[in-house]
């Protein structure tokens, strides 16, 4: 069973006033920016993960600010995420169209940085 929906633009043509502080696409850009919503979706890039497997790649989070951060993404339709009816229950994250949407710029971005900095020195 697959969870989430998608932030739509109204039919109208209507463009969302995103420097209103009740303006939803404010929420998700809040959601994708935030500490661990950013590590979420490019740990998801390449490969749907169990809760574990994101817990793993992700250096520094805790199991609670993981959940947080995926509901908030799922909320939002970046993430889906899929529940097996096993004991325990499996549960698997990937991410959606608008997900997969968000995260060229966010990886090319990532990509950027990581292009820029000095090397590492050893120690």
């Amino acid at each position: 069973m697959k969870e989430g929906a998608q932030l739509t633009q109204a039919e109208t043509g209507h463009r969302y006033e995103v420097f209103h502080t009740d303006c939803p696409a404010r929420n998700v850009v809040d959601h994708v920016t935030s500490r661990w919503g950013i590590w979420v979706l490019i740990s998801l890039r390449s490969n749907d993960l169990r809760f574990h497997e994101l817990r793993d790649s992700i250096q520094g989070i805790s199991e609670k600010m993981l959940a947080q951060t995926l509901r908030a993404l799922v909320q939002d339709g970046l993430v889906w995420r899929e529940v097996e009816p096993t004991t325990p229950p499996q549960v698997t994250y990937g991410l959606s169209g608008f997900g997969q949407d968000v995260r060229e710029p966010l990886t090319d971005l990532f990509d950027r940085i990581t292009q820029r900095l000095p090397p590492r020195s050893p120690g």
